[in-house]
């Protein structure tokens, strides 16, 4: 979904560009965004998913952040930004409060994001509506906070494949026809190609492959990389880092 994302953002080939993953979790798609060669930073409201992605050691910075509550972005930051499937939780109320419903908090979220991203640039969701009056509710509210665009779907009449992405633009751009989505004679070969890709990258991935026994130099690398990122607790280095200790049973 990453890889349709990323055709569906329809950046210039061969050209650098910085994208924001939105809700990026584990950095799945943070580790084909570093493949195709883009800069990027991810946000996601889970502490535990964001410690993951820095163990996979992803080339983006990462964020805690609720995207319900907005962005604090520069204006005019990014290239474009992605989202998979993330964009549904923000239809559920977080408390009570009149600031927490949905439209509230699909809002800020808008039009903060409609700041942060260039002119022209766009930005694609793939998500989970429940119903037509969620996807309403969000192209409406997309609307008002500035963005054109609308709704796209894969494989309409396949139960499995079926696929919805919000693709959003900022700006006047040269294609700004909404592009058309999939259909049900292309899915098998659509299937393939993802195939091949999770393929190679795995192949990629067991070459570079580090040993299971971590020296010295390795953990003293990924404290750096901790202190960098801003992880609190991270232990000082001393002579006794990366002794071998010797087993107990």
């Amino acid at each position: 979904m990453t890889y349709r994302a990323l055709e569906l953002l329809n950046l210039p080939p061969e050209q650098p560009a910085f994208l924001l993953d939105i809700g990026c979790g584990s950095g799945l798609s943070g580790e084909i965004l570093d493949e195709e060669g883009y800069i990027w930073c991810g946000v996601d409201v889970a502490p535990s998913m964001l410690e993951v992605a820095l163990e996979r050691e992803v080339e983006g910075d990462l964020f805690l952040q609720d995207i319900g509550q907005g962005f604090g972005f520069r204006p005019g930051s990014f290239d474009g930004a992605i989202s998979i499937s993330v964009l549904q939780w923000l239809l559920n109320a977080e408390t009570s409060h009149p600031t927490s419903s949905p439209p509230h908090r699909l809002t800020r979220f808008f039009t903060t994001l409609h700041s942060a991203l260039k002119n022209p640039s766009r930005a694609i969701f793939q998500f989970y509506p429940s119903s037509d009056d969620q996807i309403q509710l969000i192209t409406s509210i997309a609307q008002k906070a500035g963005f054109g665009g609308g709704i796209v779907v894969d494989y309409p009449n396949s139960k499995k494949a079926r696929k919805v992405f919000l693709c959003l633009f900022v700006g006047q751009q040269p294609s700004q026809k909404l592009p058309e989505g999939l259909d049900g004679e292309e899915e098998e070969q659509d299937a393939k190609v993802r195939f091949e890709r999770r393929r190679e990258r795995e192949k990629s991935r067991s070459k570079s492959k580090r040993k299971s026994v971590k020296d010295r130099d390795w953990i003293i690398k990924k404290k750096e990389l901790y202190r960098k990122r801003g992880k609190e607790g991270v232990p000082n280095d001393s002579k006794y880092t990366g002794r071998k200790r010797r087993a107990i049973f």
